[in-house]
């Protein structure tokens, strides 16, 4: 068979590969060794306000900003044969003005060498917020509420129940309940009180090097003497990763907290509630620090899955806020202290969740060997 018989043979193939690749909603583009637009879908031209026959005339570098960080991340894949993410990046241009946040999904193409993949996902108004910067903002938006609380509740409730006390000593029996009752629930609302003051605290906390998996498996110890005894949990660790800077007792009241939200979520389900640990190293995961065009590589992945009823849709945007919770008698406070803790480390948590599939997924930089935390990401 002549080779313009293949040519001919492959034709149904590459309209049905057409035809799934147009009908992705997310602009995807090919890009040749030299620089220029071998290939786009539909959606790219929407994008880029430009017709696939005039993309293909144009160089990736003529449709970004000036130094964009895509063209570098296309030059990384090329050199490294990886994929790369790297998210909220700036894709406007004077041909294409105003707010064009998007995630970068680049791979190579093995099937043509020195070809790369660019997908681009748009960010809703809500995501255009930086993740990390969104949950601590969670979290810091009850610190001036929890440092008045401290004052000017926590006070008069000492007198409330030194007044309690009080009256208990010539009460009778019945009305001794009562005052019994006025002392618990002071006590309750000063439990309430002191931990909302954690939002507040500011001190700086001692960080050393920790094997996350220590921490982990302390956590599954003592989750399985309590809570979740009648749980099964299934564990997925990378026996290489490298340590993270943090504080050990931190990273314990997180994933207590992410395995103790998703028993409860599992509830009594005997045999059929599993619990997933995992860890692994993700080298494409970037973020922006705030204040500095920086940005910091956040490999490590630790992830921590339930096979539960999920998470209601309408609150998965607002689960690390405080006071948002699914429990009925939650405080809603446990999830904001994970995004404070997680983000005061310079990481940050998500929430994926569907119908018995439930992922908290926290990303976090590696001990960098010299003390001085997470380290700006190098490019290849």
């Amino acid at each position: 068979m002549s080779e313009a018989e293949l040519r001919h043979a492959d034709l149904p193939a590459k309209a049905a590969a057409d035809a799934v690749l147009n009908a992705l909603p997310l602009p995807v583009l090919t890009v040749s060794p030299d620089g220029k637009i071998a290939d786009a879908n539909v959606a790219a031209e929407t994008f880029f306000e430009v017709s696939v026959p005039l993309l293909r005339r144009h160089m990736l570098r003529d449709l970004v900003p000036f130094g964009s960080p895509l063209l570098s991340l296309v030059e990384q894949v090329r050199g490294r044969g990886a994929a790369v993410n790297e998210y909220k990046v700036d894709l406007s241009t004077p041909r294409n003005p105003g707010d064009r946040l998007v995630d970068l999904h680049v791979a190579p193409l093995p099937e043509r060498p020195d070809h790369v993949v660019v997908m681009l996902q748009e960010r809703t108004i809500a995501d255009k917020m930086d993740r990390q910067l969104t949950h601590r903002g969670a979290a810091r938006s009850v610190s001036a509420l929890a440092a008045m609380l401290a004052h000017e509740i926590k006070n008069p409730l000492s007198g409330i129940r030194g007044a309690a006390q009080l009256l208990e000593q010539a009460a009778g029996d019945d009305d001794r309940t009562l005052t019994r009752l006025i002392c618990d629930e002071a006590d309750r609302i000063v439990k309430l009180v002191d931990r909302m003051e954690v939002f507040s605290d500011e001190r700086p906390v001692e960080r050393e090097p920790v094997n996350i998996h220590v921490v982990l498996d302390h956590v599954k110890r003592l989750a399985q003497s309590g809570f979740a005894r009648h749980i099964k949990f299934v564990e997925t660790y990378d026996p290489s990763l490298p340590p993270v800077l943090a504080n050990r007792d931190q990273l314990v009241q997180v994933f207590l907290n992410l395995v103790k939200n998703a028993s409860e979520a599992i509830g009594d389900s005997g045999a059929e509630g599993e619990i997933q640990i995992s860890t692994a190293f993700r080298p494409g995961v970037r973020l922006q620090l705030p204040g500095s065009k920086a940005r910091v590589s956040l490999p490590l992945e630790f992830c921590v899955k339930d096979n539960g009823p999920g998470v209601p849709e309408d609150l998965v945007p607002h689960l690390f806020d405080p006071f948002v919770t699914t429990k009925p008698t939650g405080s809603g406070l446990g999830l904001a202290l994970v995004a404070k803790i997680v983000g005061d480390h310079g990481g940050i948590v998500e929430c994926e969740s569907q119908p018995r599939h439930t992922v908290f997924r926290v990303l976090m930089p590696m001990f960098t060997g010299d003390g001085a935390g997470p380290a700006p990401a190098q490019r290849a």
